[in-house]
């Protein structure tokens, strides 16, 4: 069981990471491996609504996307982190999850459906629960399982050191990652008894004129 945690802030050991880092140990100790994923500080360009994805299996912008991409399939979870700025997911995470799930989503890839997801955010004060309403979408866009803790997946601080006083904060961080494994774990049971997955249909796309 593997999961694959994504730090969207442009900070690489900042307030965000420092709650991934928790989940991640946390998940250690259920037996789950992990990797972080760097966003970084590159700028990520916007979807161009191409559609070009469909045809190449991966998005024609050469950016974090197609290296995600590249990648997730290998993964059964994940969790996206961001810091939120003006009450919304830092921009480059927003970029980077558009043209993620739509390249996903148009070229049939089916690399999230019925995994379980989670979002993280991190905080000055406020503005967390409305950035985590925008990032939980894709994951209901996608067939996903959201995975929720003792509280909404948030921590405060404008330091990493400030985030490690936030004690509820940390210790949602803990429930989450003992709740993730926890998901695998049944998803891993249920498969070796055979349950199976759910009927699929065929898309139906209604545009309302």
């Amino acid at each position: 069981m593997k999961v694959l945690l994504v730090n969207g802030s442009p900070h690489a050991e900042g307030c965000t990471y420092t709650a991934l880092k928790i989940v991640a140990d946390t998940l250690h100790a259920e037996g789950v491996e992990t990797t972080i994923f760097q966003l970084g500080i590159d700028p990520i360009a916007p979807c161009r609504h191409c559609c070009s994805c469909g045809k190449l299996g991966k998005c024609v912008v050469e950016d974090k996307v197609n290296e995600f991409l590249a990648i997730a399939g290998d993964y059964d979870g994940y969790i996206f982190g961001s810091p939120v700025h003006y009450a919304s997911a830092g921009g480059g995470l927003s970029a980077f999850l558009d043209r993620v799930f739509f390249a996903d989503s148009v070229g049939r890839k089916g690399l999230f459906k019925l995994k379980p997801g989670a979002a993280i955010v991190s905080a000055r004060r406020a503005g967390t629960t409305a950035a985590l309403d925008q990032l939980n979408k894709y994951f209901l866009i996608s067939q996903m399982t959201i995975v929720g803790s003792r509280y909404w997946n948030m921590v405060h601080g404008m330091k990493a050191e400030h985030v490690l006083k936030d004690e509820e904060g940390c210790q949602i961080m803990r429930v989450l990652g003992r709740n993730m494994a926890y998901q695998l774990k049944c998803l891993e049971a249920a498969k070796a008894a055979g349950v199976p997955l759910p009927e699929s249909e065929k898309p139906i796309a209604t545009n309302f004129i």
